[in-house]
């Protein structure tokens, strides 16, 4: 299958005047005789029918991206990079490496989404480079990303929060019925109440942004010396990287927490379809989006070491934030953040919900999920029902099955590492289509070093897992090594399924599977592999 654009394909839509459901970048299938987009089995116009249609302007796309990213990684996980790196200096060095890593990484997907400006993100820009064997790239994608595409932590975040804050102890079954509670709630809007889950999401963003900028506003009132419980506001920039670790390993797991901070950035490459004007608004909601959480969560680092020494901030615990405003405003005030760093987690699900959906419903266009039509459904108000239920099941199962402690840390490891190989793929592939298909039309062209260092990041992503750490022991009991292999596993279990689907069952059976298209009740084109005898 071409990917094929033809030589007019380098105009945008208002210098070829063309109807509003032609992209920039996309061919329809009068201008080629074949598929638009030469991505994927339908073509442009089938992939983007049925659904909301386009409903997000740039404000909710910039908190698309902010509401995916600022969670609560922010509030949490400085005192454990400062514990890993040992220092002031070498804390914030890492965030600005961090910040480097995804900025590079959303240059790579500016250049793919605009290029192909279509939902789904990695699925759509790795089909476009890996096209043979047919079907396997977005096989393995798609276990990848059913199988692990689950929001439990956030939804146990804001429980142990919530539970935190009313100042009780509550058991473990009743931190899950909240989880559940929360994932269910949030589900039920986005099926019923679309358009309110976007205003929900919007509202949520402006307050986790409120509340990041009243942290980084008490930091700055702190820095004057008016706030009497901390003596020295500057005591932990005087020797800045006095107590730096030495172990490399250290440094790859405080990394690996920073970047886990930033994971977002991509977001509105999964939901482009329900993106007025995509390209232009692509370019510019991604990176203010990330722009605007890349200078919070410096200057709130900032503000938490004007509070607290470097050992003091490493032995807080898990919310630093709450560390932080019991030190100036007491005890009231942490259990009063207690809320906002649950609602914080709240709005995290309801974006990492409604982006996951839109990639069940792609995957389920293209046939590779059994019974294709259930899933790619937008009955009955227009939202990816059923790819909402897709992304539920997994979820519950998680809260549910999954017990605290080591084995939950462990499946939130699990759940990233295949991302990172995935990614590297990503970035792989946009080198081949700049050799393979030079004359494409590309909106916006990331530089290839920038590209290349985002590939490095990945390739230390993946490699850093297997380092030994100090003492044999990773963050959890279990093998440090466990994680990883177990990641690996699940994208080779994708390689098994499509190789049973598409290689081993027709031949067995003696028929080849043929892709037929079906248009459902509610418009949205579904590709169905049917066997037929030849």
């Amino acid at each position: 299958m071409a990917f094929r654009f033809g030589k007019d394909a380098d105009l945008n839509i208002s210098q070829r005047n063309e109807p509003d459901n032609v992209i920039a970048g996309e061919k329809r299938d009068d201008d080629v005789g074949g598929p638009a987009t030469g991505v994927g089995e339908l073509n442009f116009n089938e992939y983007t029918q049925g659904g909301l249609g386009r409903h997000l302007g740039v404000f909710s796309t910039i908190f698309l991206i902010v509401g995916r990213i600022i969670g609560t990684g922010i509030f949490s996980t400085p005192s454990s990079i400062t514990s890993s790196t040992g220092s002031v200096g070498a804390a914030l060095l890492l965030w600005v490496l961090g910040l480097a890593l995804a900025s590079s990484g959303l240059a790579v997907w500016l250049e793919l989404g605009c290029m192909i400006p279509r939902s789904g993100g990695e699925k759509v820009y790795l089909e476009a480079a890996y096209r043979r064997p047919q079907l396997l790239i977005t096989v393995v994608f798609a276990v990848q990303a059913i199988a692990l595409g689950f929001t439990a932590s956030g939804c146990i975040v804001f429980a142990s929060n919530m539970v935190l804050a009313s100042g009780k102890e509550a058991t473990a079954w009743e931190e899950r019925g909240i989880a559940i509670g929360v994932i269910s709630f949030i589900t039920l809007v986005h099926v019923f109440l679309p358009n309110w889950g976007v205003r929900g999401m919007n509202a949520l963003g402006v307050l986790k942004v409120v509340l990041l900028l009243f942290i980084i506003v008490t930091g700055w009132v702190v820095l004057s010396g008016r706030v009497h419980s901390v003596q020295d506001p500057y005591a932990s920039f005087h020797n800045a990287f006095a107590g730096s670790a030495t172990s490399s390993n250290l440094y790859a797991t405080a990394l690996f927490k920073v970047l886990n901070s930033f994971a977002g950035w991509s977001n509105a490459a999964y939901v482009l379809n329900e993106i007025r004007d995509p390209v232009r608004t692509l370019k510019i909601a991604a990176p203010t989006g990330l722009g605007i959480c890349g200078v919070l969560y410096m200057l709130a680092n900032v503000s938490y070491y004007a509070a607290a020494t470097p050992a003091e901030i490493a032995s807080s615990g898990v919310t630093v934030a709450s560390y932080f405003m019991k030190k100036v405003f007491g005890t009231a005030a942490s259990r009063a953040l207690s809320v906002l760093v649950a609602l914080s987690a709240f709005g995290n699900v309801m974006t990492v919900t409604f982006a996951q959906a839109r990639v069940n419903q792609e995957l389920a266009k293209e046939g590779v999920v059994p019974f294709p039509r259930f899933w790619a459904s937008s009955w009955p108000f227009g939202s990816p029902s059923a790819g909402l239920l897709l992304h539920y099941i997994p979820s519950i199962i998680v809260i549910v099955a999954i017990p605290a402690g080591d084995a939950y840390s462990f499946i939130i490891d699990v759940e990233g590492y295949p991302g990172s190989i995935i990614n590297f793929l990503v970035v792989a592939g946009l080198f081949y289509l700049r050799w393979s298909e030079p004359h494409v039309h590309r909106p916006f062209k990331v530089w290839w070093p920038v590209a290349v260092f985002f590939m490095a990041g990945q390739a230390f992503q993946v490699v850093a897992p297997f380092i030994r750490p100090p003492g044999g022991k990773g963050d959890t009991s279990l093998p440090y090594w466990l994680y990883p292999i177990v990641g690996i596993a699940i994208l080779v279990a994708g390689v098994v399924y499509w190789a049973v689907w598409q290689v081993i069952l027709p031949k067995i059976g003696g028929y080849r599977l043929v892709p037929e298209h079906v248009v459902l009740k509610d418009g949205t084109t579904v590709a169905e592999y049917k066997p037929h005898k030849d």
